[in-house]
């Protein structure tokens, strides 16, 4: 059975372990090693997610006994609008396929009902598998937007929707 519970910044370690598993396999053939490295260290450094845990930012991890699965982060009110944002949702590669992420996604749309969001939204690379996931699960692309992020570095998303 796969439980979900709110991550605190105990779950620091995990969060970054599953990151830097999954990271590589989600978009090892996408960017080069040095913008994966730059942006892992740019998101998923303990002081970054320290920062994100102390704002509007909610972590779930997802477990199955007493192994991480994944986790998602996301923010209700975004942008002080009635929008549910996630901001990160990663699985584990030999757990894609439990049903984990819809577990984690179904976590959010509750956290969006209850705060009366009407949509719920997150940027994907335009590149990555989890596309055919989140069309799926119900989202809809509604925008590109290319995001420069630094150090030379752009970020090629698609901006996908699901509205409740």
């Amino acid at each position: 059975m796969i439980t979900i519970s709110q991550a605190t910044s105990k779950g620091i370690p995990i969060i970054q372990e599953i990151a830097h598993t999954t990271w590589p396999n989600a978009y090892g053939s996408i960017l080069s090693n040095a913008q994966l490295d730059y942006m892992l260290d740019l998101m998923y450094s303990e002081e970054s997610l320290l920062q994100q845990l102390n704002t509007k930012r909610l972590f779930f991890l997802a477990y199955e006994d007493d192994v991480c699965l994944g986790f998602t982060s996301c923010e209700n009110n975004y942008l002080n609008n009635k929008v549910t944002r996630i901001h990160k949702i990663y699985i584990l590669p030999e757990a894609q396929g439990k049903g984990v992420g819809k577990l984690l996604i179904d976590k959010v749309i509750t956290l969006a009902k209850e705060n009366q969001s009407e949509v719920i939204s997150l940027n994907v690379n335009k590149f990555n598998k989890a596309v055919s996931f989140y069309k799926k699960v119900g989202f809809e692309i509604v925008a590109e937007e290319d995001l420069d992020i630094g150090n030379g570095f752009l970020m090629e998303d698609y901006k996908m929707e699901l509205k409740i």
